[in-house]
């Protein structure tokens, strides 16, 4: 347009434009729009005409935006082409002074942006991932261990190395350093002997954990949307290693890219560290009691699969009891009894090996739906806790180190000035002061997006809190099952042991 623009559009750009962009946020405009008085029908007018992208208005949108209200409130149609004959200023808008403008922007949508409206059902519907092993043998020995990972949401398997998880978790944790990423569970076992079944227990326990691991990281509200996890999840390419490095060296981590970084402090509550400091401990008492809680549950498991084992071994031993064909001595009462007792005790081997069956079978349910689920909440919880130390040793002592430094520099600086020193150097220690005075700056700005996230985190914990109640159904359902199968089968036995009873009763008869 030929007109000039007006001083007041620059105070106004100034009073409602974000603190880190030269953008204007979509929601500030509109509440700077109910203060023009005008008509609904003018207002949707107006904002047919101003152009947003990505629920942002350039500078330049806003004063269009601004001129369109002004000849609104003139009485004249709020169009692009009656400012086109603007050959002087362009009108001026009534919106009041812009120092009072300013609190447009102060309102943020509180919540909204640090209030995460998640559900369990609904981390728990983003994915579910199987992860599946495939042995590659050479020779006799298990040379590498392939995983067959298959992801519900994208319907799509691939085929991941241990060393491919690592690499994952690597940058992963790179993107996301103020978010809770659960651990990887060693690659090795650790230094000793080893047996076979315990290498293949080994395995089976990494399997398991790798599972829950990308389980969690796939159902995380910031995670699952990444391109990162996309990749890990879909590339069926040969280099995964490379294409996740670089994926995230296009994106750099969450700091950068996060709209509300830079703003985080904004959004946080004034007693956001006694927020926190109770949360962390009331966290770590739930996390003290999950653990003794997966304690007993694995040693209920443990105490079935022996329970099977025993049951298999007395099944055995009546067996080979009734398998002694040796004839017993003809001055024992019972001589003709135990030759007919033998034949039954060999038979019931059989009903005790289908009970040590649906004891072992138990054992597994309570492994598989019992534990498991005790351990995907247990690593999350763990995750939590790496997250608070990372926040407290990282980003706060990185801040204390660099205030330190700051202070020494500036005692120099002042005794430069004080003894006559060559200007170079002073000159040369005024600009590392300035850049120290910089990264001091991003670095409370991480600080304070630090906490933003681990405010976040901490509501993501308890919204995984309700798992608490899929647990014991799972473990009452396991035993209520468990308990029913085997007590059928012993019920079958019972006639069977009768049996043995009425032929001694019958032979005393006959005497």
């Amino acid at each position: 347009y030929n007109g000039s623009v007006p001083a007041y559009y620059r105070e106004v750009y100034e009073a409602i434009r974000c603190r880190t962009d030269e953008r204007v946020q979509v929601e500030v405009f509109q509440r700077l729009l109910q203060r023009a008085n005008l008509s609904k029908a003018a207002l949707g007018k107006i904002a047919e005409h101003v152009e947003s992208t990505d629920g942002f208005l350039t500078k330049l949108s806003l004063y269009k935006a601004l001129a369109l209200i002004a000849l609104a409130q003139q009485g004249k149609q709020p169009s692009p082409k009656l400012l086109e004959n603007c050959i002087q200023e362009l009108p001026k808008p009534q919106l009041g002074e812009p120092s009072d403008l300013s609190t447009l922007r102060m309102q943020p949508a509180q919540e909204d942006v640090l209030t995460l409206s998640e559900t369990l059902d609904r981390l728990l519907a983003r994915d579910t991932v199987q992860v599946e092993l495939i042995p590659e043998k050479k020779g006799l020995f298990l040379k590498h261990v392939e995983y067959q990972v298959t992801s519900q949401h994208y319907k799509i398997s691939v085929y991941r190395r241990y060393s491919d998880f690592d690499v994952f978790h690597e940058v992963l944790l790179q993107r996301y350093a103020y978010r809770m990423v659960p651990a990887l569970p060693p690659k090795r076992m650790l230094k000793g002997v080893l047996t076979s079944v315990s290498e293949r227990e080994f395995i089976e326990g990494r399997r398991r954990a790798l599972a829950r691991f990308i389980n969690l990281v796939a159902r995380h509200p910031f995670f699952s949307q990444d391109e990162l996890v996309k990749t890990f999840l879909t590339f069926s390419g040969s280099d995964v290693q490379t294409k996740l490095r670089d994926t995230y060296k296009k994106t750099g981590d969450e700091f950068m890219t996060n709209r509300t970084a830079t703003l985080a402090k904004e959004y946080l509550p004034t007693d956001i560290q006694a927020q926190f400091s109770s949360s962390r401990e009331l966290i770590r008492n739930i996390h003290n009691s999950f653990h003794k809680l997966r304690d007993r549950a694995e040693k209920m498991a443990e105490r079935s699969k022996e329970n099977a084992t025993d049951l298999l071994m007395f099944g055995r031993e009546l067996s080979s009891l009734g398998s002694d064909a040796s004839s017993i001595p003809s001055f024992a009462s019972s001589q003709s009894t135990w030759g007919a007792m033998r034949q039954s005790l060999k038979s019931l081997s059989v009903e005790f090996a289908v009970l040590s069956d649906k004891a072992a079978q138990q054992g597994r349910r309570e492994e598989d739906d019992v534990v498991e689920k005790l351990n995907v909440f247990l690593d999350l919880l763990q995750s939590y806790r790496d997250l608070c130390e990372r926040h407290e040793k990282g980003v706060l002592h990185e801040h204390q180190r660099a205030l330190h430094k700051y202070g020494v520099m500036k005692r120099q600086m002042m005794s430069a000035t004080v003894q006559p020193k060559e200007q170079a150097s002073v000159e040369q220690l005024e600009s590392r002061i300035v850049q120290q005075e910089n990264a001091i700056q991003t670095m409370e700005l991480r600080n304070y997006f630090s906490l933003f996230c681990l405010h976040q985190e901490t509501q993501l914990i308890f919204t995984y809190l309700p798992i608490t109640s899929h647990i014991l159904g799972a473990f009452v359902n396991s035993q209520v099952q468990g308990h029913r199968e085997m007590g059928e089968v012993w019920n079958e036995l019972q006639p069977k042991l009768g049996c043995l009873f009425i032929k001694k009763r019958r032979q005393k008869h006959c005497d």
